[in-house]
């Protein structure tokens, strides 16, 4: 079962207090002991980004790890990568994750890693990683569309209600034809995949929504709310 849970903002870095989303991507696994890895390319391996992941996740039910591209652990990252029952890509930079990715044969490694029914998920870039094309901030100082890996058909934009740009530039791109119709998910909002279906979006916050755009339109869709 192909699966990916596509977060438009939120987990252990931007809701340390709210373990919602990130318990729920482990249940996914539907293991007593799932191993979950992270990825933390997007951020340039920030050493502050993965002592939080370890943070948190040494507080679950998991066995966490993460993949450093520029300490990698191994040199055969396709066995450590299929090793796994989890993979969470962090968020940062999409433009320099894909291009660090590609020079080192990750896309296609998570594209097995899918295939074979590893559960992938992530937030931000890591989000927007999955699908054919995204809007991203990462050439500086304003909001463009990116081409991404293509698991995903579509369009992707995260961060929709957390960043006051993002939820007009995107839809101004889809309308001119730049970008495809796609799915937007404010903070704390994640979309869970089986496929190229989308199988229910919940939220870690009570008012966190998702929208599937297309030219001129925006179709808010249910989300189910994590908590109580």
């Amino acid at each position: 079962m192909r699966q990916i849970i596509a977060m438009g903002g939120g987990g252990f870095l931007m809701e340390p207090d709210n373990p919602l989303l990130d318990q729920y991507i482990l249940q996914q696994a539907n293991k007593p002991l799932p191993k979950i890895c992270f990825i933390p390319t997007a951020s340039g391996d920030a050493d502050s980004y993965i002592e939080k992941f370890y943070d948190f996740f040494n507080q679950q039910k998991c066995v966490p790890s993460h993949l450093s591209l520029f300490k990698p652990p191994t040199r055969d990252l396709e066995r450590f990568v299929l090793e796994q029952d989890i993979i969470y890509v962090g968020g940062g930079n999409t433009k320099n994750l894909l291009v660090l990715w590609k020079e080192w044969g990750l896309g296609e490694i998570l594209r097995k890693a899918w295939e074979q029914g590893i559960v992938l998920a992530g937030l931000s870039a890591g989000s927007i990683c999955w699908y054919e094309e995204g809007v991203t901030d990462s050439y500086g100082d304003k909001l463009e569309p990116l081409e991404a890996l293509g698991f995903l058909r579509g369009s992707h934009c995260p961060h929709y209600d957390g960043e006051a740009e993002r939820r007009p530039t995107y839809r101004q791109f889809i309308d001119q034809g730049i970008l495809q119709t796609g799915i937007a998910a404010d903070d704390g909002a994640a979309v869970h995949y089986i496929g190229q279906d989308i199988k229910r979006i919940v939220s870690s916050r009570p008012a966190a929504k998702a929208y599937r755009v297309s030219r001129g339109e925006e179709e808010e869709m249910a989300v189910e709310y994590l908590g109580e």
